[in-house]
């Protein structure tokens, strides 16, 4: 029989049940209608979406904040602005967090931190990813340092997951202060344009210290950080392509460290790709699309760009050979001619070592004519950026294969997965020029002496490029050096790629031992 005192509490519980109307965490009709108005899902609509229909599992749903300063002790929301639990993405373990701006702001209170610490504990025991759903204005005032020690014990463990688990932040909201570092630790990052913003100090703030008149789209909306900082990966145009977006990344990328990427059902058949041999223009200083090197190569309609508005003269993604998930890395010849700059080492580097972490072969298209010159790129650092990318590449154990379409120079030829930083295989194209630096500016450096005492300066220079070109603009040296394991045809690429990365499925390479190295950050 229910006693006088279950009566109190089941009459207090449904008090709070009818607060949280329709199982939204808080609001009811009125913030959930305000939220749609801004063109933005609710945390549990979001978290609906992005599960296999039946399998989320939500943990947590009756914690409230145990705060009762300033005002805090006549609101109480069930779960406390945060929805957190696990289920399925097609049928794979997944742990979400999704923040409910309509309670206090989506701000982050001791208990709300809480929840989402243990999710990313639960997430790290069981070796799952784990996705993030941020729409948060920060740290709850109310609750003073509570909430800073909440963010921080959140920092830590994304920090101690990274390289262990896949960590994918979706920023759906305003995120600001201590709410974007967490998102910053993790592996990538999706922005929705107009309505998602992420910076450490907002437009009013700026506006006091520094003068500046900014809004905040332009301060941190999705296309400023998807063109400008490179801080988020994926500009997304609305919430629903957002979540499909995170659907399909995970897709291409295991569960853990431990784990392969899973390996889609592939047929056969004739692997020639015959389009290739046309992409490479007569004239070597004439650009293309590596894109369309990329797409040739892969499985049909399997390649999954990531990054693409920043650093265009880097192109990364993941696609599938033969159903296997690779990593890709390729120069643009399109974008700066392919140089590579501060950004697209970073960009590079950066995704490269995500592969590294989760066994995921990487593919590397080569086409690159140096590091791009400038007191620009020398004052901000272009020497330790660069080598960010050189590090990785020599940091990484993962089956490794370099296909040069055309130009390798300089020491660019050594930081595009050379043979001598360890890449498994090297392929080159007919086209390939594999040499310090271009035939011109070889010649006027090695031959200006008879240069400039010939009757015809300018014939001589013709004839010395075309002897330079005719001797080392070409792969063939480096392929009797071994540098280079096969001269190949455009159209055989797809074939050898296949054969490649099945002979290197079981690659054992092991680091020397130590703590762990210290990149040039």
């Amino acid at each position: 029989m229910r006693t006088i005192k279950d009566q109190a509490l089941q009459q207090k519980f449904n008090e709070l049940e009818r607060k949280n109307k329709e199982s939204l965490l808080g609001g009811g009709d009125k913030r959930i209608e305000q939220q749609h108005n801004k063109g933005k899902l609710t945390a549990r609509e979001r978290v609906m979406l992005l599960m296999d229909e039946g399998s989320f599992e939500e943990l947590g749903k009756f914690v409230m904040h145990r705060s009762k300063d300033f005002g805090l002790d006549k609101e109480y929301y069930l779960g406390d602005g945060v929805v957190t639990g696990y289920g399925t993405i097609n049928g794979r373990l997944v742990y979400v967090f999704s923040q409910d701006f309509t309670v206090f702001g989506g701000s982050l209170s001791e208990t709300h931190a809480e929840k989402i610490v243990k999710i990313m504990d639960l997430a790290m025991q069981n070796g799952a990813p784990l996705i993030g759903l941020n729409d948060s204005g920060g740290a709850r005032i109310q609750e003073g340092v509570v909430s800073l020690g909440g963010y921080a014990d959140i920092f830590y463990r994304n920090t101690l997951a990274s390289g262990v688990i896949p960590q994918i932040s979706a920023i759906m909201g305003p995120c600001a202060g201590g709410a974007v570092y967490s998102p910053a630790i993790t592996d990538f990052i999706f922005m929705v344009e107009n309505t998602s913003f992420m910076f450490v100090t907002g437009p009013n703030v700026v506006k006091t210290v520094t003068h500046e008149n900014v809004t905040a789209e332009e301060l941190g909306g999705a296309t400023a950080h998807s063109t400008k900082s490179g801080v988020t990966h994926f500009a997304c145009a609305n919430e629903v392509e957002c979540i499909t977006q995170i659907k399909k990344i995970l897709g291409y990328i295991p569960q853990n460290c431990e784990d392969e990427a899973p390996l889609l059902n592939y047929i056969p058949g004739n692997e020639q790709r015959l389009a290739l041999n046309d992409i490479i223009p007569a004239n070597p200083n004439q650009p293309y699309d590596m894109r369309e090197v990329i797409q040739g190569v892969v499985d049909t309609d399997s390649f999954f760009e990531v990054h693409k508005n920043f650093a265009e003269n880097i192109v990364v993604g993941f696609a599938r050979i033969a159903g296997r998930s690779i990593g890709i890395v390729g120069n643009q010849p399109a974008s700066l001619a392919g140089v590579l700059d501060i950004d697209s080492s970073v960009k590079g580097a950066r995704f490269v070592r995500f592969c590294d972490c989760f066994n995921i072969p990487l593919l590397v298209f080569e086409d690159v004519p140096g590091f791009l010159p400038g007191t620009d790129q020398e004052w901000n650092a272009i020497i330790t950026n660069g080598a960010k990318l050189l590090y990785a590449f020599s940091e990484a154990t993962v089956p490794r294969v370099t296909v040069i379409t055309r130009k390798a120079y300089g020491g660019a030829y050594d930081v595009m997965n050379s043979k001598h930083i360890g890449a498994d295989l090297n392929y080159a194209w007919p086209t390939a020029e594999i040499a310090v630096m271009g035939a011109k500016g070889a010649a006027e450096i090695i031959f200006k002496k008879e240069i400039s005492e010939a009757q015809d300066p300018g014939a001589k220079l013709d004839e010395k490029v075309e002897e330079y070109t005719r001797k080392f603009a070409n792969p063939y040296r480096a392929a009797h050096r071994g540098y280079i394991d096969e001269v190949i045809y455009p159209d055989q690429t797809r074939e050898k790629l296949i054969r490649a990365f099945s002979m290197l499925e079981n690659k054992v390479a092991k680091l020397p031992k130590k703590k762990h190295g210290n990149i040039p950050l």
